[in-house]
Order: C-alpha cells, then sequence, then structure tokens
C-alpha cells in the first residue's frame, strides 16, 4: 500500500478482531499494565515513605540531638539493614511461584506501613532504630519480588524503559512526600507528629491497592523470550541457559554465573563510595546554612530530575547498554561532589545543579541495575537473583553511611567529602576494568548486547 504522494505506507496488521497492530501497539505493550498498578503501588508508598525520609534526619539532629556519627548509625541502619532479608525475600518469593512474589512484596509493605505510626512512641537512639530496622526489613522483603514482577510482565528487550517508568512513578511519589511533610511541618503545631500520622495512613493505602489491583501470578511478556537467552545488553558472554539455579545453595549457585558476579562486584564497589541521601541534604544545608524549615524540600530537586529523566534513561540503557548507562551514572554522582567540594560560592545555582546530578545519578543506576540483573537470571530464579545484587549494593551502602558518619565526625564534612570522591573514582575504575572484561559494555551489535 502506498500513500498518495507515492511513498510507502507503514507497516501494519490487523488482528482477528479488527484492531490495528504495529510499532504504535507495539510501543504501548512495552509497558504492561502489572508495570503501571506496582508503579501506583510504589508512588503511595513513596509518598509515606520520602514524608519520613525528608525530616527525619533534621528530626534526629537537630530535635534530638544526635551527632552525625549517631545518625549515621541509624541512616546506615535505615539503608542497610534490609540487606540482610533481601535474600530472603527473593528467596521466598521463588518458591512460591508467580503467586509468591506478591504475597511476600505484600507482606513488605505492610511491615512498612506498621512501623510509621511507631515512630511517634519511640525517642532514644536504640529504640528508634529498632524501628527502623523494623521499616527496613519490610523494603528488604518487598523489593526483590516486586522488580522481578516486573521483569517478568515486560518484554526483555524493553525492560530498561519498563523500570524506567515504574522508577518515574515511584519518583512522583517521592516528590510528594517531601511537599506533603513541608507544609504539615508549616502548618500543624506538633509537626512531626503529624507528618509520621498521614504518612501511616497512606502507606495503608498502598497496601490496599497492591492487594487488590496486581495481579497474583506475574506471567512473562513473550513465553521463551523472558529468560536469560534473550538478555538485555547487561548480559555478557554466552547466553545462559534456562536451567534453574540449585535449590539448596541458591546464592552460591547465581554467583556462580558470571554476568551476577560482576554485577555484584561492581554494586559493591560503588556502593562503599555512595554518601546516602541524608548526608548529602544535611552537607548541603550546612553549606549554605538553610533555614530548618527549608530543609524537607531539598530532596524535591533529586525527585524533579529522577522523574524527568527515568523514563529516557531506561530507554538509552536499552538501545545503548545497561552496564555502561549504570557506570556513567556513578560517573555523574561523582561530578555532585565536586561541586560540593568547589569554592564556588554558595547559592540557589550550586543547590539546583548538585540535586539535579543525584536525580540523574538515580536516572541511570537505579532501575537500570535491576534491568540489567533480570537479563542474566532466569525466570524461576528471578527473584532470588535480583536479591542477590541488591544485598550486595545495600549492604556496601550500609558500610558508606558508618564510614562516613565516622569521618564527618572526626575530620568535618569537607573532608568526608572529598575521602568519598576519591573513593568513588577509584570504584568507577575498577568497576570499568570488570565490566570490560565480561565484553562490550554497549553496542547494540554485539554479541552480547540486546537491541530494543
Amino acid at each position: 500500500m502506498y500513500l498518495a504522494d507515492g511513498r510507502p505506507a507503514p507497516a501494519t496488521s490487523v488482528s482477528p478482531g479488527g484492531r490495528r497492530t504495529g510499532r504504535s501497539r507495539r510501543v504501548r505493550a512495552a509497558v504492561p499494565s502489572t508495570v503501571l498498578v506496582l508503579g501506583t503501588v510504589s508512588l503511595i508508598t513513596d509518598i509515606s515513605s520520602e514524608m519520613v525520609t525528608a525530616v527525619l534526619p533534621l528530626y534526629l539532629v537537630a530535635e534530638l540531638g544526635l551527632s552525625p556519627l549517631g545518625f549515621g548509625v541509624l541512616d546506615g541502619v535505615y539503608n542497610g539493614v534490609s540487606a540482610l532479608v533481601r535474600l530472603v525475600g527473593g528467596r521466598l518469593s521463588d518458591r512460591g511461584g508467580g503467586a509468591g512474589h506478591k504475597a511476600v512484596a505484600a507482606v513488605g509493605y505492610g511491615l512498612s506501613a506498621l512501623c510509621k505510626p511507631l515512630l511517634l512512641l519511640v525517642h532514644s537512639l536504640p529504640l528508634i532504630g529498632a524501628v527502623l530496622a523494623v521499616d527496613r526489613t519490610g523494603k528488604g522483603l518487598r523489593t526483590a519480588p516486586r522488580d522481578a514482577m516486573i521483569s517478568l510482565a515486560a518484554d526483555p528487550a524493553a525492560r530498561g524503559r519498563a523500570f524506567g517508568v515504574h522508577r518515574a512513578m515511584d519518583t512522583a511519589g517521592a516528590l510528594c512526600g517531601p511537599l506533603v511533610a513541608f507544609m504539615l511541618l508549616r502548618a500543624a503545631a506538633e509537626g512531626y507528629d503529624a507528618v509520621f500520622t498521614v504518612s501511616f495512613c497512606v502507606a495503608v493505602l498502598g497496601v490496599v491497592v497492591l492487594l487488590l489491583f496486581v495481579p497474583g501470578r506475574a506471567l512473562p511478556a513473550a513465553a521463551g523470550t523472558a529468560g536469560p537467552a534473550s538478555a538485555g545488553p547487561a548480559s555478557a558472554g554466552p547466553p545462559a541457559g534456562p536451567t534453574p539455579a540449585a535449590p539448596r545453595t541458591p546464592v552460591r549457585a547465581l554467583l556462580g554465573r558470571p554476568e551476577i558476579r560482576r554485577l555484584t562486584a561492581c554494586a559493591v564497589l560503588l556502593g562503599l563510595t555512595t554518601v546516602s541521601d541524608s548526608f548529602l541534604y544535611l552537607t548541603l544545608q550546612r553549606r549554605l546554612d538553610l533555614p530548618e524549615g527549608w530543609f524537607p524540600l531539598l530532596p524535591l530537586g533529586t525527585a524533579a530530575a529522577f522523574l524527568s529523566l527515568a523514563v529516557p534513561m531506561g530507554a538509552i540503557a536499552d538501545r545503548l547498554g545497561r552496564r555502561r548507562l549504570f557506570l556513567a551514572g556513578h560517573l555523574v554522582l561523582l561530578c555532585a561532589y565536586g561541586l560540593l567540594l568547589a569554592p564556588l560560592g554558595d547559592g540557589a545555582a550550586l543547590v539546583c545543579a548538585v540535586l539535579v546530578l543525584h536525580g540523574a545519578f538515580y536516572a541511570a543506576t537505579d532501575g537500570v541495575l535491576a534491568a540489567a540483573t533480570a537479563d542474566a537470571v532466569p525466570e524461576d530464579a528471578r527473584g532470588s537473583g535480583l536479591a542477590v545484587v541488591q544485598t550486595g549494593q545495600t549492604a556496601a551502602r550500609f558500610v558508606c553511611s558508618l564510614a562516613f558518619g565516622a569521618a564527618w565526625t572526626a575530620w568535618g564534612d569537607h573532608t568526608a567529602v572529598l575521602a568519598a570522591a576519591v573513593g568513588l573514582a577509584l570504584a568507577a575504575a575498577l568497576s570499568a576494568r570488570l565490566l570490560r572484561s565480561a565484553g562490550p559494555m554497549a553496542g547494540p551489535n554485539s554479541p552480547s548486547e540486546h537491541t530494543s
């Protein structure tokens, strides 16, 4: 068929029901409904969690008088305890099949929701640490099963885009959470209590949406193509076979895969020098001497950049290579460290630049690492495989929080950031060598790459 000007018409086909199929329908199919519903759950849950995250550093340091080292311990707990249970969550969800992913994720979301009102009742370091540990246990249980459901529902060639859409929706919640916290702090007499109460109500809504609307069993997007044989840009070497991981030693069997071993090693190396969000915001607040009431707005810059860039970065990862983009994202974070260290003057321009770079770092690494890992893991071990890599990364960031808090207490924030920057540069160089040894890190035409 030809158009009026003689050019051939775009190739399309008509389904038996009379519906048109073609490029536009394939693009829409790249983001299935399961991904969108899980994105909605994450959006709601992130409103709740980011309300707490936005005020927690200031609440602990200014309200309760914790030292930077004490805050480093709690921040490490908040961001690192989930590493202890991610493998459990991933393994339990795999044993339960497709329905197990939803069940374990629901338990995780429920645990985190129950912890929000408990923050109203505890005011000492040990008790706050215990509540945060339980909250992060919930996050650790739910992350791998949720990402497994996303990877199984998405077409392998568009996994980066699917994760990008999910992370964009998740970040929309991260954008709203600090705003709600900011308004509550300014409007309520007992601002922190109001933040924790509203956060609990929103978290319960997220659990309800998960239970009612997420399918009980996530089916692969395309039979025979969702396994490692059709691995995306993150995979390296010969395609993995469909043989599941050994049931008795899942971690050892998964780490026996070269792709998983390299990705885990890189995630650990880079995680050891990734300063937590809270410390980055505290550094900005100290450098600019921002009023306490404005502190909850700092995460908005990160969230806005993440929201704007998550989907484009996912699409770029699908086309150019997920491992390469993951590494490049950490170089962007290194630039943010450089701005914090450089004598460029203080003001709005510095804040905007650091927060935009911080958001771009997350857009290029968060969902991209999950997509890269999913490419290298068979379907029946998807939750466990994602948990292995995420556990390594989260444990490394836990260590980084402790070390950064200790360095800040001993030498000050400037020296602590300088040490993190030097460490990140070295870790990026080592990671580049590891990934290069696996084959080309990008290039859709390379044997180990998969084009979208």
